[in-house]
């Protein structure tokens, strides 16, 4: 029944599909139409003033935590279910895929800045990289090169934005 959720559709769209967008849409009501989060943004962009304006930046930091770890958990749940089992490498190497995802999608690194939606269209854009390259065959390790450099540009088109900025 586990590995299932994975395998099973629902109106011919796979069950992770309508997970991610269950997710996505819960977590897009959350940062726009929520006191919490305008604090998370808030802080994102400077934490001491969303300290001078009110924002308890440890209770606001703590939820944080508390609902990005309850994501990693089904998130882990979810790759277990795809994959068939689980081990303490499943998902090595991932983290610096969502920071590139993200990225690309408009999240800055330096904070405050980003969309729920910007965020899928990297995530999308970023796998179908990846899925490309295996369809053409590409090597393994010049994957992981056109990977980081993509994480590279990414990284440094948004720096040289919040340079401009300032």
């Amino acid at each position: 029944n586990f590995t299932a959720l994975a395998k099973d559709t629902l109106l011919a769209v796979p069950v992770l599909i309508w997970i991610a967008l269950i997710v996505a849409v819960c977590f897009w009501f959350l940062y726009n139409k929520t006191r919490h989060g305008k604090y998370m943004y808030a802080i994102g962009g400077n934490e001491a003033a969303a300290e001078v304006a009110g924002v308890n930046v440890n209770a606001t930091k703590i939820r944080i935590y508390i609902l990005a770890s309850c994501m990693f958990g089904l998130a882990g749940c979810l790759l277990a279910a795809k994959s068939g089992g689980a081990s303490v490498n499943t998902a090595q190497g991932y983290e610096l895929d969502a920071i590139a995802a993200c990225t690309i999608g408009g999240v800055s690194t330096t904070g405050g800045v980003g969309t729920v939606p910007g965020v899928l269209v990297g995530v999308l854009v970023f796998e179908l990289m990846k899925v490309a390259l295996q369809f053409m065959n590409v090597n393994s390790s010049y994957t992981y090169i056109v990977q980081g450099l993509v994480i590279i540009v990414a990284v440094a088109i948004d720096i040289r934005k919040y340079l401009a900025k300032k």
